[in-house]
């Protein structure tokens, strides 16, 4: 068994040797080569592998210090990257919340993304080229924008469904 690893609910209290914070350290730099990771899913990942939940809340408080693992970066990367898979702000920031995101990070993280309403009119062009016709159409395309996570003001905007008072 590699060192620093445990499969015994008894050693979750942690140790302070300090092979065990080496081992810590290069497994959650080895899944940070991969990709980048919040903090909170940073340490879950390194629990999951079996690592004690002190050891890998220590590395990850350390990366965090030394500039590597930074929660604000993540949510600005995460919302570029799926709003540029077309997803909406409402599908997103539910998405980073399950992550672990606290809100003040994803509100400043969807604030810095894209004009939600030209995304949606531009994802809804994409699947559906001409403006909806009807009002049947006009609600199956604002279906498709809320399974996507837009807004009801930017589904609104991008389908022209202002009611209009007759």
């Amino acid at each position: 068994m590699p060192i620093g690893r445990s499969n015994r609910a008894a050693d979750t209290a942690g140790s302070s040797d300090p092979a065990d914070y080496a081992a810590v350290r290069a497994a959650a730099i080895a899944l940070l080569s991969r990709r980048d990771f919040g903090s909170v899913a940073l340490r879950e990942r390194l629990v999951a592998q079996g690592f004690t939940v002190t050891a890998a809340a220590a590395v990850v408080a350390e990366l965090q210090r030394e500039g590597i693992v930074n929660d604000a970066r993540f949510a600005q990367n995460y919302v570029a990257f799926h709003a540029g898979r077309g997803q909406g702000p409402v599908r997103i920031a539910a998405e980073l919340r399950r992550k672990g995101l606290g809100e003040t990070l994803i509100e400043g993280a969807l604030a810095e993304g894209p004009d939600w309403a030209a995304l949606a009119r531009q994802v809804r062009t994409a699947r559906f080229g001409a403006p909806p016709s009807g009002w049947p159409e006009k609600a199956r395309q604002a279906r498709f924008l809320q399974y996507r996570g837009f807004s009801s003001d930017h589904i609104r905007a991008a389908t022209g469904a202002d009611l209009d008072p007759d």
